[in-house]
């Protein structure tokens, strides 16, 4: 069993009155013409969801950026970010080597495909006549419209570029890497695109569900094609705990929730309670979300319950941040405050990695299956 006991943990020694009193003195700033994004988020968010967010982004600059802590940084993003603009800010971080690896659901890496290919996508207005839409050709994500044309078109992209795979199954990473690099060759924009960057730069992405999007319904048309090509989370499953496995420090920044939340923290307990390999947690973990705890379907918890289940260490529960708001507003801001506020670190172009790191993994296994009962 997982257990992380240490006496300063047990310490219940009640604060005092100076120790309580002790966080910086809120003071009305005023706003300023032209401030930066830095500026409004250090002098403006002191209190509530948006001092939430101050202390997110400060975590992430001046501990998970700091280029001696060698943090690998993992992000997770659920919710339709892409159709709305977000990767751009996605393709910023990977840019900068802030983020190492993504898990994603399908939808957004789908979406994210209509960038590369020049097709294009609308600000609209939410509140249209959905049979209207429909009898027009249009398609309507919230407030994000376009010509029902785009989704046939990039079928038609994803299908072509199936063919070109091998007829086994593969990991998402890979099949990722290879929608990426054959929209580098053939799209007119790939500048736009998270995969094809993704994939320029050795970024490994993933997708927990792979048959839970358009991508992967044309997996399963392949399929009926007869072909052999199928996809293997339990290769992404391997391969996310690898990168956690060979980690010096682990960060994890969460956008929603949903099932890539719980496939990136599930690999600490992958390491512990599957492989007998002791690890222990995540060490910095900032989420953004929109739901709460109390319903239960907080896609995974809070950063205190998942120290119940060996995912995030307990000690590390001051480095761990859950911002309740929309990922549209928080995302733009927290990555405006890193580029301005760190240093691009190297990027650590883990798929090309990936062998190696899963070798260690199969190693520290077959070691702790000989001394393990």
């Amino acid at each position: 069993m997982f257990h992380h006991h240490d006496s300063e943990a047990n310490d219940n020694q009640e604060p005092t009155q100076h120790e309580l009193l002790s966080g910086p003195q809120i003071i009305p700033h005023r706003v300023r013409p032209n401030m930066t994004v830095a500026e409004l988020v250090d002098e403006q968010f002191q209190a509530y969801n948006s001092a939430r967010l101050n202390e997110a982004a400060r975590l992430f600059v001046e501990k998970m950026l700091v280029p001696e802590q060698d943090v690998t940084i993992g992000m997770t993003v659920a919710g339709a970010l892409t159709p709305a603009g977000l990767g751009g800010c996605l393709l910023t971080l990977m840019e900068y080597g802030f983020v190492d690896f993504l898990i994603s659901t399908g939808a957004n890496l789908y979406h994210d495909i209509h960038y590369a290919l020049s097709m294009s996508l609308h600000r609209g207005d939410f509140r249209l006549d959905d049979i209207k839409l429909q009898d027009e050709g249009v398609i309507r994500i919230y407030d994000i419209l376009f010509e029902d044309k785009v989704l046939l078109d990039t079928d038609a992209f994803v299908r072509e570029s199936l063919k070109s795979l091998p007829e086994r199954p593969i990991s998402t990473s890979e099949l990722h890497h290879h929608l990426g690099t054959l929209l580098l060759k053939l799209g007119v924009k790939p500048e736009y695109s998270v995969l094809a960057q993704a994939a320029a730069w050795n970024v490994p992405i993933y997708t927990s569900s792979p048959g839970d999007s358009s991508i992967g319904m044309n997996v399963a048309r392949n399929a009926l094609d007869g072909s052999k090509l199928t996809l293997d989370p339990l290769a992404d499953v391997n391969e996310t705990t690898a990168i956690v496995h060979h980690a010096t420090r682990n960060g994890v920044i969460i956008l929603g929730g949903g099932s890539p939340k719980n496939f990136y923290l599930q690999t600490q307990p992958q390491l512990w309670e599957v492989l007998g390999i002791q690890k222990g947690g995540h060490d910095y973990f900032v989420q953004i979300t929109a739901d709460a705890p109390h319903w239960g379907g907080l896609s995974g918890a809070t950063p205190s319950e998942a120290v119940s289940w060996g995912k995030i260490k307990p000690d590390q529960l001051k480095d761990a941040v859950v911002v309740y708001g929309d990922s549209t507003i928080a995302l733009p801001l927290l990555t405006a405050y890193a580029v301005s506020k760190a240093q691009p670190r190297p990027r650590k172009e883990l798929f090309a990695k990936r062998t190696a790191l899963l070798q260690e993994l199969q190693e520290a296994y077959e070691t702790g299956k000989m001394v393990r009962p």
